[in-house]
């Protein structure tokens, strides 16, 4: 590695290989923005996988708040990712309260509390991932307000909607529910059998719903895409794997619960591509 970005970019690469290469197709320019962002995000993301318990992974998610909230922390200097996000929060006059959001939101994600509703479900990608489809857009738009705030809203939905259910298997093996209770309840769903492993029908309509919720969020993109500056497109190049994705889910010879749902990654670098310069044709 030989710069902050350098290191950035290597994070998002092993960690989010699907935004890392939107990002390289993406104008050269942002790219570096771009990576840290993603990194960014893979990084708190992936907190869950890599403590113990709780608590340790609350420390490190107040560790970033208080970075972005100006708290002095001595080891800043030699935190390559740090360094990188702070640049790129100054270079674009980023919202520090959106990164601060995202991280909070994922506290979610260190316990087995299952998820209470559609709307918190909604709420949750919400900060998770639509401020980062909106923080994205910021930084290809040269930090001015590219008034993207409703496509990134439904983008981030659909999207975090798709990969919840691509992550069920993990999820369910580690008792953690994403599937929102209010849902589950309406198609009589007992979240136990899906900890055990356990594919029913009542799974299957719970997902089934899901997925159309995904699809609505992605069909309200389409609606408002014409509002989207041309130079925001490669922020919302993730996009294009959604309905790929959603596709993939809903085929009857797939197990949600013991099957890998995820496309090859040579075909969803292979759709990255293709949708890159008209990604709103793609979706």
């Amino acid at each position: 590695m030989t710069t902050d970005f350098d290191y950035a970019a290597d994070v998002a690469r092993t960690y989010d290989r699907d935004r890392y290469l939107s990002a390289l197709l993406a104008p050269e320019d942002h790219r570096a923005g771009l990576m840290a962002l993603y990194a960014f995000a893979a990084e708190i993301g992936r907190i869950r996988d890599v403590v113990s318990e709780p608590l340790p992974g609350e420390v490190r998610l107040q560790w970033w708040r208080d970075l972005l909230e100006g708290t002095e922390h001595g080891a800043v200097a030699s935190n390559p990712l740090a360094n990188a996000l702070l640049q790129t929060v100054r270079t674009y006059e980023l919202p520090e309260n959106s990164l601060v959001a995202m991280a909070e939101a994922r506290i979610f994600d260190l316990y087995n509390d299952p998820m209470p509703s559609l709307n918190d479900l909604e709420g949750y990608a919400g900060e998770t991932c639509s401020g980062l489809f909106q923080l994205a857009c910021l930084v290809l738009n040269g930090g001015k307000d590219p008034e993207t705030a409703t496509a990134a809203g439904h983008a981030g939905v659909a999207y975090a909607l798709t990969g919840m259910m691509q992550a069920l298997p993990w999820h369910a093996a580690r008792r953690q529910m994403y599937l929102p209770s209010d849902v589950c309840s309406r198609h009589g769903l007992d979240p136990e059998t899906v900890f055990r492993g356990q594919t029913t029908p009542e799974l299957r309509a719970v997902l089934s719903e899901l997925r159309g919720h995904a699809r609505h969020h992605l069909a309200r993109v389409r609606q408002v895409s014409a509002e989207v500056p041309a130079a925001c497109e490669a922020a919302f190049l993730p996009l294009a794997l959604v309905e790929p994705a959603l596709k993939r889910l809903e085929s009857a010879d797939l197990d949600p619960l013991k099957d890998d749902p995820r496309m090859s990654r040579l075909r969803r670098q292979w759709i990255l591509w293709r949708a890159s310069g008209r990604v709103f044709g793609k979706i």
